[in-house]
């Protein structure tokens, strides 16, 4: 398994009344499918699954699977902990998306060794989701082709905060059936350009038809692909002006796609005036948007 293209970490939409907005989700889901996602996202940290109870996230999980198991796409249900993958049914999720653990620094054998740990344990195929400005802990090049190497982990949301000499150094020699899958929206076109098999992408949820025909220019047409990357680029920066999803959420409301751009804490709404700045980065986009 070597998952490839766009990959949508849905938002979990809430109502009027602070509830999961199930059927807002499904909406969404079909929406993304039909503009060209690869593959969906549960639970990924754009579904806000730290302010959801158990409930909600086995709801979210239920309803997402089935919207997959219809479309024939597969399905990676953010999982970083033995009890959280021991949960997964197999029959029904791809892979399991897992941080690097957080504060504590293990040091990169210690990742190594964790990863180890936890694909032994998981029914699913793991995605290490390499995020060092959030985990506080860097993975070198070298760390990452240790964990392609470890039987079970089967890729990684790669998501640096850049391009750096080790981003270069593990796509210039990239290991094989390990997917290399984008996770900073705004840097998604130069690593696709090097060699990367696409991305889980938060600013899918708002124009995936975009970033799927940018995967495609990659493969197909390098100068339109520059052209779509120079129009994407603008509307990803707007759309994490703020914490994410909070953007991404205002504008789908906006947009009619969801029945409030509601967050919870600790996140707080987009301001209104970055709400209509990411709005009118997507009115210039040359592409399609769902609405």
């Amino acid at each position: 398994m070597t998952l490839s293209g766009v990959h949508v970490p849905l938002i979990t939409p809430f109502d009027a009344d602070g509830r999961v907005a199930l059927d807002a989700l499904r909406r969404l889901a079909d929406d993304v499918l039909d503009e060209g996602a690869a593959g969906l996202v549960a639970l990924g940290t754009t579904g806000e699954p730290g302010s959801l109870t158990e409930a909600e996230r086995r709801a979210v999980v239920d309803l997402v699977a089935g919207v997959c198991r219809e479309r024939g796409v597969p399905l990676t249900v953010g999982a970083s902990t033995a009890e959280a993958l021991a949960a997964l049914d197999p029959s029904e999720v791809t892979a399991a998306l897992a941080t690097v653990p957080p504060f504590v620094r293990p040091g990169e054998a210690g990742v190594v060794a964790h990863f180890a740990h936890l694909a032994a344990l998981s029914p699913v195929p793991l995605i290490v989701y390499n995020i060092p400005y959030r985990t506080g802990q860097h993975l070198s090049a070298g760390a990452l082709r240790d964990l392609a190497a470890v039987p079970g982990v089967a890729g990684v949301k790669h998501a640096v905060g850049g391009i750096d000499a080790d981003t270069v150094a593990l796509l210039a020699d990239a290991p094989a059936d390990f997917a290399v899958l984008g996770g900073d929206d705004l840097v998604i076109s130069p690593l696709l350009a090097m060699g990367a098999h696409g991305g889980i992408l938060a600013s899918a949820n708002v124009v995936t038809a975009g970033f799927a025909d940018l995967v495609d220019a990659w493969r197909t047409d390098p100068a339109r692909a520059r052209a779509l990357a120079n129009a994407l680029a603008p509307l990803s920066d707007a759309l994490f002006a703020a914490p994410n999803p909070t953007v991404v959420k205002g504008v789908l409301h906006a947009l009619g796609r969801i029945p409030t751009p509601a967050v919870r804490l600790p996140l707080l709404p987009a301001a209104p005036e970055t709400v209509r700045a990411a709005l009118s980065a997507l009115d210039r986009l040359p592409v399609p948007v769902a609405g």
